[in-house]
């Protein structure tokens, strides 16, 4: 399979980028000039961070609609990466044809350079998007890869005799590619021919090595589970269990899963602020840990592993290796969504077995898993023996006070996320944001605003500043009185304190009304406040709120 049927099967994302010749408003081609800078963007943000393919003449559907230009204008094309940035930038071209229409596809490597666009803009590549961003950080990021590449460092003594062939070729078949192990190492750059041999890099051998450990000696995890709460020696030794896992890195990962998972107990877990048992941690938070442990470690350290310590209180990841520039410690705290990769080949070949996506998100995510379920976020340090440390909790981070404080809103109709920001607002001052409310429990802008302004109507909080962001919940809401009783509810409220709760045929017969009105009222009375809903389906019923 070659490069240009190869990049069809792709997805997009922080490798790989699709882009139209065709103005669909106008019904005809963009000036070639209006794609060279297309190009030449797209390339220099991918060139600044971890390199990438980008393939001309397909539409973002994958419908392959051409580059159907005369050859004086493809040259503007070519020259692209030479006319549009400085310095220039070497890519990869080639051009073919597929579906009967040309294509043309450049490829980069991560560049040692900074490459501007000759707008001035400096751009580098965050998930799918040519994000502007400071030369500084670009250039403190590349320095940082100067001093600490490893992974592309050559093997001379290694072969293809000591990779895992069948390991190998589920990569290919995962991205569709009939390919043979050296196309695929060249592909994915792990490989390159010398004097009529296959010359293999540490990241292929540390991937798809039968024997990894002969090529790194700590290139495994180490799971060290302790009793109770401290870390012992000596006399005191604590360890419960060590196991030492070793394997290729894309199997790895699961063996990890495998081994830690058995020992996560199931405890009563704050969902919904009511407890029900779960896992102590959720599920992808302490897995993305160990993803992000194997593929962003520095693999310079040859005496240092990754470990996972297991306490009866938190679990803790070090991974060996200090932050990547431009990332930093009080960036992470901030859950800014940055991404650099100190090890872009190992990445790409995760990211492309279904471990990894969403470049730089993994630990913002973190942050918001373990907050959805009521727990502390995670703590995040760097130790002074250079070790990236992430620690999860499993003890609930409300207050008990918090949570009897929010007991009184037990019969008014609140959402689980309703009551989790608000015992989030009591933890913290009282107040909080929208911003605030979409991180804490994972929804959109609108969802909250609608969420907010039903809390509002119940007058549990308001928005004391017209015009403001933040909102305070009101101080005793529980001696406050609801608005004025809609029409709907004086009708049924006979009803409902003979019988205690109302069906919607007692709201039809009271209302005279169809049946699918009465339905829309009770979701009205339920979204204001004055009824809640019990049962599902035909067993549903409506009782008085508060």
């Amino acid at each position: 399979m070659n490069s240009l049927d190869w990049v069809l099967r792709q997805q997009e994302g922080q490798f790989f980028e699709r882009k139209s010749c065709f103005d669909r408003l106008k019904g005809k081609l963009r000036p070639v000039r209006a794609v060279a800078r297309d190009v030449a963007e797209t390339l220099a943000a991918m060139a600044n961070s971890d390199g990438g393919a980008l393939v001309i003449g397909i539409e973002n559907d994958g419908t392959v609609s051409g580059v159907d230009y005369p050859e004086d204008r493809l040259k503007v094309l070519r020259a692209a990466l030479k006319t549009h940035m400085r310095p220039p930038l070497r890519a990869r071209i080639q051009e073919g044809s597929l579906e009967g229409k040309a294509v043309m596809l450049f490829e980069v490597d991560w560049s040692m350079d900074v490459h501007q666009i000759t707008d001035g803009r400096y751009l580098l590549r965050v998930d799918d998007k040519n994000v502007p961003f400071p030369a500084r950080d670009i250039e403190a990021m590349k320095e940082g890869k100067r001093r600490r590449v490893t992974e592309t460092r050559f093997i001379p003594e290694a072969s293809l005799a000591d990779l895992d062939l069948p390991l190998l070729n589920r990569l290919a078949e995962r991205q569709g590619m009939a390919a043979s192990p050296e196309e695929i190492l060249t592909r994915y750059r792990l490989a390159e021919g010398r004097n009529g041999k296959t010359v293999l890099t540490l990241a292929a051998l540390l991937l798809f090595g039968k024997d990894p450990g002969r090529w790194h000696p700590r290139c495994g995890i180490d799971f060290v589970k302790y009793e109770g709460a401290q870390r012992r020696v000596g006399a005191e030794l604590n360890i419960i269990k060590r196991e030492r896992l070793e394997a290729p890195l894309v199997l790895l990962i699961e063996k990890a899963y495998e081994t830690i998972k058995p020992h996560l107990r199931e405890r009563q877990r704050l969902v919904d602020l009511f407890f029900e048992e779960r896992l102590e941690y959720p599920t992808f938070a302490w897995q993305e840990a160990i993803i992000n442990a194997v593929a962003h470690r520095d693999y310079r350290y040859e005496g240092l592993g990754i470990e996972v310590w297991m306490f009866e209180d938190r679990l803790e990841i070090r991974s060996p290796g200090e932050l990547v520039e431009p990332v930093t410690l009080d960036r992470l705290l901030k859950r800014e969504r940055i991404h650099a990769s100190r090890n872009p080949r190992i990445v790409r070949v995760l990211t492309d077995f279904g471990y990894m996506r969403d470049q730089g998100e993994g630990i913002p995510r973190i942050f918001q898993a373990m907050e959805r379920e009521g727990l502390y976020p995670p703590e995040i340090r760097l130790e002074a023996e250079a070790v990236f440390t992430i620690t999860l909790k499993n003890t609930v981070a409300y207050r008990p006070e918090t949570l009897r404080w929010l007991t009184q809103f037990e019969t008014w109709g609140l959402s689980g996320n309703q009551k989790r920001i608000l015992a989030s607002a009591k933890e913290h001052g009282g107040a909080f944001t929208s911003r605030h409310y979409q991180d804490l429990v994972g929804i959109d802008i609108y969802t909250a605003s609608r969420d907010i302004k039903e809390l509002i109507r119940k007058n549990v909080v308001k928005l004391p500043k017209k015009g403001g962001r933040v909102y305070e919940i009101v101080s005793s809401p529980s001696t406050q009185t609801k608005a004025q009783k809609p029409p709907e509810f004086t009708a049924i409220e006979p009803v409902l304190k003979e019988k205690g709760y109302v069906k919607n045929e007692d709201i039809r017969r009271a209302l005279k009304v169809p049946a699918i009105s009465a339905k829309r009222i009770a979701h009205r009375l339920v979204v204001a406040g004055w009824l809640s809903p019990q049962g599902n389906r035909r067993g549903r019923r409506y009782v008085f709120s508060r």
